[in-house]
């Protein structure tokens, strides 16, 4: 089933077209843009205001995963409920503010931007549109059930990041995940301390700083390759081209745990060579 979507009143896609041109003007180290984006993003999607609020209703059925049929259809049946408690020319309203802002100061590319959820993104705004037909929408909350309740894919979590323990100096502390009994680095400390407060905003400016905190630490890492040690052990360049490749991938996944964890190794590693 395909029906037309115009994304452009897609409150999901407006967000996330506005972070990747936030993560772009990061890389792109152009400070100035960055702090308008971001504003931007404070402005239409601060908390209690209807583009937030329908944000929020809206990522409560995407981030939803492996959860049984019952849970699926109950949590749609719920969410659908409140939508229709919002204020719908509000929301229009508000989208064309925010259109109108993305235009003058983000430009029209950012509505080119490539949103890896779009399809699942635009399957929920469809579901809350009073203008599809009964069949349409029971056809909707089945896809969207069916993408609530698939079992997670086997991952090869030795391919995601490489076994930087092995490199110089044994840098990585084993299980770092379950036991942060040491001493932490100033740098993992913020990074923490950045991540707890990061709900306040819906982490925007946490999206933000770990943008900047990556390329600091590619930037540490090729640095690295000038080190004498690392010169002379080809396996050791290797593996530090891989984990250069591995933080440039963060920059385009969504943040979470697992990625924090793999960060702050890194910080570790950079810390202990550089020292």
């Amino acid at each position: 089933m395909k029906l037309k979507h115009n994304k452009k009143r897609n409150t999901a896609f407006l967000y996330e077209a506005l972070v990747k041109e936030i993560t772009k003007a990061v890389i792109n180290k152009d400070v100035k843009r960055k702090n308008t984006l971001v504003s931007m993003v404070k402005e239409h999607f601060a908390p209690n205001t209807i583009l937030r609020v329908e944000l929020d209703l809206i990522k409560s059925l995407y981030e939803t995963k492996h959860v049984d049929v019952y849970t699926a259809e109950r949590l749609i049946a719920e969410t659908k409920k409140q939508h229709n408690k919002l204020d719908q020319k509000k929301i229009f309203e508000a989208q064309s503010r925010m259109i109108n802002k993305m235009n003058r100061c983000a430009g029209k590319q950012a509505f080119n931007n490539f949103v890896p959820n779009y399809k699942y993104l635009a399957t929920i705004s469809q579901l809350f549109s009073d203008k599809v037909s009964v069949k349409e929408r029971v056809l909707l909350e089945r896809a969207l059930i069916g993408a609530m309740v698939a079992k997670p894919g086997k991952i090869n979590k030795a391919k995601e990041m490489p076994h930087v323990d092995k490199l110089v100096f044994k840098t990585v502390i084993e299980n770092f995940n379950k036991k942060y009994d040491g001493e932490l680095l100033k740098e993992q400390k913020e990074l923490l301390g950045q991540y707890i407060v990061s709900f306040s905003d819906n982490g925007v400016e946490f999206k933000v700083y770990v943008n900047e905190e990556i390329i600091r630490l590619k930037e540490q890492v090729t640095s690295l390759h000038e080190n004498e040690v690392f010169k002379e052990d080809a396996d050791l360049i290797n593996k530090l081209n891989g984990i250069k490749e591995v933080l440039g991938k963060f920059q385009t996944k969504k943040i979470d745990p697992q990625m924090i964890e793999k960060i702050m190794q890194v910080q570790k590693l950079i810390k202990e060579c550089s020292d």
